[in-house]
């Protein structure tokens, strides 16, 4: 898949190139997802992205006029993407299953590894078309996904 990560930082370049294997063409860059730079999403299937970027309703259009299909993020929850307007733009959304506690029990390597991997994993699954629900956590076996019927319920009954 074609994807763009946001919000790299240094340290997080090896373990993600260790974990795509070059089966994924990765677009790194250290600059958050906004607005602004969305553009950098040109040509891409997937974005990557971070706790730290603010996906909002404005950044989700850009992002669907310019044919995203799949966003991931580097965190555990998706509360700092706007999940309604996401589900509105058929884009499918995907977290990790590794937490900030998982830090204090794990060194450093091997944390942004398995972040690396979850997030690479993500990729995989999509790619080969195993998930089709609206936001899940792929990470995890399939059986924990909310599908497309069941999210749109839970945005129905909890409207933002």
């Amino acid at each position: 898949m074609r994807a763009v990560a946001y919000s790299i930082r240094s340290f997080e370049k090896e373990p993600l190139a260790k974990a795509n294997h070059k089966k994924h063409e990765i677009t790194l860059i250290s600059n958050e997802l906004g607005i602004e730079t969305a553009e950098y999403a040109t040509g891409k299937e997937v974005v990557i992205i971070s706790d730290k970027d603010k996906v909002t309703l404005d950044v989700i259009e850009k992002l669907a006029a310019l044919g995203i299909k799949f966003i991931t993020s580097r965190s555990l929850t998706l509360e700092h993407i706007d999940e309604k307007a996401a589900a509105l733009h058929d884009i499918k959304l995907a977290s990790i299953s590794v937490s900030n506690a998982d830090s204090a029990t794990m060194d450093a390597k091997s944390f942004y590894s398995k972040i690396a991997n979850d997030t690479i994993h993500n990729l995989d699954y999509w790619q080969n078309t195993k998930c089709n629900g609206d936001s899940c956590t792929i990470s995890q076996d399939c059986e924990s996904h909310i599908i497309a019927g069941e999210f749109q319920s839970r945005i129905d009954q909890n409207p933002a």
